[in-house]
Order: structure tokens, then C-alpha cells, then sequence
């Protein structure tokens, strides 16, 4: 592995990457790079940070129409009593029509939020999954607040936001069960999975607790949660709706550019991103339906589906072409992702059917609230970039160790300057030798943790690969996590049903 581009002084940034196609698959660079990107503005100066994009050429073919020949047996309507016949036949034909007509009407109304979000159950508008659970009320009656959950800590506390109270709080065990947790991880997107619920002591520092009302009867979860300062277990609800991050022991210390090839199963999460038969980038498994890249690998004119196929638990290109793969039914950029400045640079792909899990293919989990990462935390990327600058795609899956980098000695002007975001994190080694490259875009960076593997970053962008001061810049994972769980909340709810019932208090 090493990083992403080539750079010049005077124009935007031009790689090849050749892959495993002929030569004249990917454009040559010219001795004077053009610009990636339409030309800027007068006005504006553009970055002098290189910016990484696929340079793929897609083929689409142009239709052939061709005139068809006049049928033999169509009804030629000459005498009156054909003309009668012809009349009743087209009569009937607009009839059918209109039927079929009403049913697809009706199919559209029932499903008019299936694209623009959920429904509101008691106005019937809808409301996108961006204002879902964001603390301020877009249902008539805050009904787009009310299902609110997610996972804190490396423990997976199991948390419920309280629309009146307008906080976070921790599920009490008491009277908790596993029908209970299914419907929680349901409610974070987990259509297909879910694994365990247990009582843990919590350590988040909460002095009050969201509880289970057991006389409440056979009602949705949220209606039996009330407010309370006792919880009689004094342990809270911890849980998984995956079996994430679990790898295979990994049997020797692996290392990208400057790194080793990876072993069997040692990163199941990792895939290869693949457009007309060339690996372009990398992503992250983090359901059997979902997988995590970066933004800038699915630009136009990436960003249509069809154009994708995912790979998994396969660590040779070669082996790649073989048809294995995935193909991809939904791509979907982050809404703020910038493509000058590589802000928000992450996307999810929808795989068309989902993963089988096995020793070779897991998920990596998403980083919860509070995870708390040291400054320079040990992690690990991975990927089939290219092993040095200008270089081609690696045959191999290779694996690098590096370490997180403070964002201030990042943000510095010796090194990237005010090009660092919040949502952006570096890592790697300031003196160079270690990195990502060309390649490895949209891949993992990942740490272990309480015994857990966790996606840090995606692989976004950098200056060269593994040079002095110019170390690798990743999309921050924890920035995203609320914008990935609400992408999965709304394939899962939106082809279910519509926000409803009361808020709990």
C-alpha cells in the first residue's frame, strides 16, 4: 500500500492505475496533467492538495434501433362489422389499461416515501432520514423522535433518546428480552441480523434510565419505556445486533506501502471494488447487505450502480475475475461530501444480495459514541494499492500498521495545514516509509479494541504516498456513524411502515 495520486504543480492530479486490464484501459497522462475536475472558477484558487479520483472510462452502448417489420396477423379494420370488432378490441385494451394504470397509482401513493424518507403516521407527509432522531421534531407529533436508539462505548450500551427530556439515556435490564433487542437493532437498520443482549454495569456515568413497563401488555417497545432513577438489576442493557469485528488470529505482525501481504481471514471485512473487471478502490463490510468507501471513489460517472461489482474474502486480483462478486443495487454519497476539499468523503454501497458470512467474509464494527481512542492509537490499513508511488495495483492484499496522528500536529502548516476538517483524521508515520497509495481509496483503517475490531476511517486522500510530513487522511468514521445508521433505518423502515404510536417520556 502506499497512497492515492501523482501530483503536479500546476494542474489537478492525474494517476494510472492499470490494474489488471490492457495498458489503454485507464488514459495516460499527458506531460502536463489536465485537471480532474472541470475548470474552476476564475476566482478561485484550488487546493494545493492533491485530490484522488478513479480515473475509469465506462463504456455505454448506443441502442441500435431498428425499424420493425409490419405483422402479418395485426387486425386490419376494413368492413363494418370489423370495424365493431376493432372498436370493442380497443375498447376493452384502454379498459385493461386504465386498471393497470390505478394499480400502479395506488402501489406509488402507498410507497410515495419509500425515496423521500419515512412517513409521519399521523399527517402522512414525509420526512427525510437526515431529520430523523436529530433532536428537533419534523412529524406533527414528533413522531420522527420517538424511535430513537443507538449504541454507546466500547460496550454497546444500548441508549434511547428522550424527545421530551431531549437526552440520551441507558435501557435498564430489568425485564428486558431478546424480542426486545430485535426490535431495537431493527431500528437501527439491522433488517437481517441480530446477536445478543446482556446486563453490564454501566459506566457512563448515567443517574437515570429508561425501563420497561411489564404490565404495559403486548405494545410496541417504546410505549412500555418510562423515565425512571431506579433500575432494581443495576446493570443496563448491552447490545449486538451484529457479530462484528471478529477476525481470524492473525499468525504474524503484518505491515502497506512498506507493508505485508495479508492472511486469509485476518481482514474479513476488507473488499475490492471493482468497475469493468478493475479493482478502483476499496470498502469495509459492515452488514450482509452494506459496505462502507469513500465519496470520492463513486463521482460521476461512478455513482451509477451498475457500474459496480464487490468482492469478498478473496486476496489475489487474479482470483477476481472469475465472477464471484457482488453486484451493487444502491450507491449513496454523503450529501455534504465535498469533492474539492474531500470533506464528508465517505459513500455506502447496498449490495443487490446479501453476504454469507463465513471465516473469510465478517463484518467490522462502526464506532459507537464514546469510544474513546488514544491520540496516537495503534491501527491497521489495508488494501490492493499500489506498494509505491506511481506504481500499479498490488495482485495482493496487503496490510500496514500505522498510528494515529493528534489532529492538531495534522492541522499544522508544516503539514497539512487548515485542510484538516473535523471530519477528517490522519494516520501513519510523520516521517514516512508507511502509508496507503494509489488503490486503497475508500478502505479500511481499523483498531482493536476491548478485544473488538473497529472501522477508525475510510481511506480518502494525501499528498504522494509515504512521504516526510505528508502522512494519509481518512474519512472519520465516528463523524459518519449517525449518517450511515440512518441510511440502514430507512431502507429497513421504509419498506415496513410509517412512524407511529406515542413518544415515550
Amino acid at each position: 500500500m502506499l497512497h492515492r495520486t501523482l501530483e503536479s504543480p500546476d494542474a489537478g492530479p492525474c494517476f494510472e492505475n492499470h490494474g489488471y486490464q490492457p495498458e489503454n484501459f485507464y488514459l495516460r497522462c499527458p506531460p502536463e496533467a489536465p485537471s480532474a475536475y472541470p475548470a474552476y472558477p476564475t476566482q478561485y484558487n484550488p487546493s494545493p492538495v492533491p485530490q484522488y479520483i478513479p480515473r475509469v472510462l465506462t463504456h455505454t452502448s448506443t441502442p441500435v434501433i431498428r425499424p420493425q417489420p409490419k405483422s402479418s396477423s395485426g387486425i386490419v379494420c376494413t368492413s363494418k362489422a370489423k370495424k365493431v370488432l376493432c372498436i370493442t378490441f380497443a375498447m376493452g385494451a384502454i379498459l385493461v389499461g386504465a386498471v393497470l394504470a390505478a394499480l400502479l397509482l395506488r402501489k406509488f401513493l402507498d410507497s410515495k416515501c419509500l425515496i423521500s424518507g419515512m412517513e409521519c403516521g399521523s399527517s402522512g407527509t414525509c420526512v427525510s432520514p437526515l431529520n430523523w432522531c436529530d433532536g428537533v421534531s419534523h412529524c406533527p407529533q414528533g413522531e420522527d423522535e420517538n424511535r430513537c436508539v443507538r449504541l454507546y462505548g466500547p460496550n454497546f450500551i444500548l441508549q434511547v433518546y428522550s424527545a421530551q427530556r431531549k437526552s440520551w439515556y441507558p435501557v435498564c435490564r430489568d425485564d428486558w428480552n431478546e424480542n426486545y433487542g430485535r426490535a431495537a437493532c431493527r431500528d437501527m437498520g439491522y433488517k437481517h441480523t441480530y446477536y445478543s443482549s446482556k446486563g453490564v454495569v454501566d459506566n457512563s456515568g448515567a443517574v437515570s434510565y429508561m425501563k420497561l413497563n411489564a404490565s404495559a401488555g403486548n405494545v410496541d417497545l417504546y410505549k412500555k419505556l418510562f423515565h425512571s432513577d431506579v433500575c432494581s438489576s443495576k446493570t443496563v442493557v448491552s447490545l449486538r445486533c451484529i457479530d462484528c469485528g471478529v477476525t481470524a488470529k492473525m499468525t504474524r505482525q503484518s505491515r502497506i506501502v512498506g507493508g505485508d501481504s495479508a492472511a486469509l481471514g485476518d481482514w474479513p471485512w476488507q473488499v475490492s471494488l471493482h468497475v469493468q473487471g478493475v479493482h478502483v478502490c476499496g470498502g469495509s463490510i459492515i452488514t450482509p447487505e452494506w459496505i462502507v468507501t469513500a465519496a470520492h471513489c463513486v463521482e460521476e460517472p461512478l455513482s451509477n450502480p451498475r457500474y459496480w461489482t464487490a468482492f469478498a474474502g478473496i486476496l489475489r486480483q487474479s482470483f477476481m475475475l472469475y465472477g464471484y462478486g457482488k453486484r451493487i443495487q444502491k450507491v449513496i454519497s454523503h450529501p455534504n461530501y465535498d469533492s474539492k476539499t474531500k470533506n464528508n468523503d465517505v459513500a455506502l454501497m447496498k449490495l443487490q444480495t446479501p453476504l454469507t458470512f463465513n471465516d473469510r467474509i465478517r463484518p467490522v464494527c462502526l464506532p459507537n459514541p464514546d469510544l474513546m481512542l488514544k491520540p496516537t492509537q495503534t491501527c491497521w490499513i489495508s488494501g490492493w494499492g499500489a506498494t509505491y508511488e506511481k506504481g500499479k495495483t498490488s495482485e495482493v492484499l496487503n496490510v500496514a500498521q500505522v498510528q494515529l496522528i493528534k489532529p492538531g500536529i495534522c492541522s499544522s502548516k508544516y503539514i497539512y495545514g487548515n485542510f484538516i476538517t473535523p471530519a477528517m483524521i490522519c494516520a501513519g508515520y510523520l516521517q514516512g516509509s508507511i502509508d496507503s497509495c494509489q488503490g486503497d481509496s475508500g478502505g479500511p483503517l481499523v483498531t482493536l479494541k476491548n478485544s473488538v475490531w473497529w472501522l477508525v476511517g475510510d481511506t480518502s486522500w494525501g499528498s504522494g504516498c509515504a512521504k516526510e510530513n505528508k502522512p494519509g487522511v481518512y474519512g472519520n468514521m465516528t463523524v459518519f456513524t449517525d449518517w450511515i445508521y440512518q441510511q440502514m433505518r430507512g431502507y429497513v423502515q421504509g419498506s415496513s411502515q410509517a412512524f407511529g404510536g406515542e413518544g415515550n417520556s
